[in-house]
């Protein structure tokens, strides 16, 4: 049995695109063969200590409250603390475990608290130097450049050596993208990089809706006969690109549409802009949407849009490709990996469009040309689907991690 430590700031409930690879990888390794703690933030006072998800057992720890919505500008005092503090109280807590559970390997979830508490256990192992060595791997998915890291967390920037040795101590990296693998090579790190994307569930995203579940649907958001609905997944803040989104439906006929599935700060802001924009009728804010229900919108939805700004990777892309459902994105961060553009990508097969960052005509073009092009709408299809279904199918990506990551290392 190999006995794996995790460190996460947040997990289920609290899952984006993170936590979410963490359990779709863990469920598919064979319990027999792995065992895995984690320690991660509880945030909500009525969540348990201590818990089983699925193959891993979940320790719940500091400072918490009621109701609790895991975002930046919606954290009560208490939680902001416990995150601050989290380098410290997950290093003293994994201390705790491993007098009991004597672990095979260390696994941090991205270079932030989680990071800082990894490196601090992972040192204090060595320090000890009992004979049997812990490896210490980490994984990144924060597609955001480490200038901008410094710019915005001041405390980086004070502890800038410290906050590389997380990257540089690490025995392995693991990078959703070859984005996101040379961030890691420009803060320092001169070690292997396995790049391993996150995936999708073909089957769950692929599998036909009955008529009429898809009809109530397409009720319920309003889509008639005749109309093009766009769809996008986002957290609603206006770094997201959503906006960008709502602005693009003035320069596109009245029949199109958009559905958002998300919630957030700026909720009441991208209305507004709605509103402003003269499109507020033909938006529909459909509030959180579980992603097992994610894949019942995509059924209904004709063009799947979503201009991010920074984008490590972004699993919401291939969930739509796997649903038959073309893309428009932007060619930022990790989306090249997968997305490929006639224009852009001229002797590859195409797997989407591109549009520009911040541009809302240029998206009401990439959405033009679907409705104008129907033949390479279902060539794009065709293909992205294809790209889904050979690498990004979680089975492939778990099989990756246990072959490149956990054989190797331990």
């Amino acid at each position: 049995m190999k006995r794996i430590l995790i460190f996460s700031l947040a997990y289920v409930p609290y899952a984006g695109g993170a936590e979410l690879a963490i359990k779709e990888i863990t469920d598919r390794l064979d319990p027999d063969e792995f065992a895995f703690d984690m320690i991660t933030l509880r945030f909500d006072r009525k969540l348990p200590a201590v818990e089983t998800i699925g193959n891993i057992t979940v320790h719940r720890i500091g400072f918490a409250a009621e109701d609790v919505k895991v975002s930046d500008r919606a954290l009560p005092l208490s939680c902001r603390l416990a995150k601050f503090l989290f380098p410290f109280t997950s290093f003293f807590k994994a201390l705790s475990l491993h007098r009991r559970t004597k672990y095979d390997l260390i696994w941090a979830m991205m270079a932030n608290q989680a990071g800082f508490g990894a490196l601090f256990f992972s040192a204090s192992l060595k320090l000890r130097r009992t004979g049997k060595r812990v490896p210490y791997f980490l994984e990144l998915q924060d597609g955001t450049p480490l200038a901008r890291v410094r710019s915005r967390r001041p405390i980086t920037t004070l502890l800038w050596p410290l906050y590389r040795a997380i990257y540089r101590k690490a025995d392995v990296i693991k990078a959703i993208s070859s984005f996101i693998k040379d961030l890691a090579r420009e803060a320092g790190y001169a070690g292997r990089i396995e790049v391993i994307p996150n995936g999708v569930d073909v089957t769950q995203f692929s599998a036909p809706v009955p008529d009429d579940e898809l009809a109530e649907l397409k009720a319920k958001v309003g889509k008639k006969m005749g109309d093009v609905l766009l769809f996008t997944a986002s957290r609603l803040v206006l770094s997201r690109g959503v906006e960008d989104i709502i602005r693009a439906l003035a320069h596109l006929p009245p029949h199109v549409k958009l559905l958002i599935a998300g919630d957030g700060e700026d909720r009441k802001k991208l209305d507004d802009i709605a509103r402003q924009s003269g499109v507020a009728e033909r938006v529909m804010f459909a509030g959180h949407i579980a992603h097992a229900d994610i894949p019942n919108r995509l059924k209904i939805s004709d063009i799947f849009v979503r201009p991010s700004i920074i984008e490590g990777m972004g699993s919401a892309f291939v969930e739509a490709f796997a649903a038959g459902v073309p893309v428009v994105a932007t060619p930022v961060g990790g989306i090249p990996d997968f997305l490929s553009d006639p224009d852009r990508n001229p002797d590859e097969e195409p797997t989407g469009l591109f549009c520009n960052v911040r541009d809302p005509e240029s998206i009401a073009r990439a959405v033009k040309r679907y409705m104008d092009d129907p033949v390479l709408a279902a060539r794009i299809v065709k293909n992205a689907k294809e790209l889904a279904t050979q690498k990004y199918d979680w089975n492939i990506v778990a099989r990756d991690m246990r072959e490149k990551i956990f054989e190797r290392l331990i």
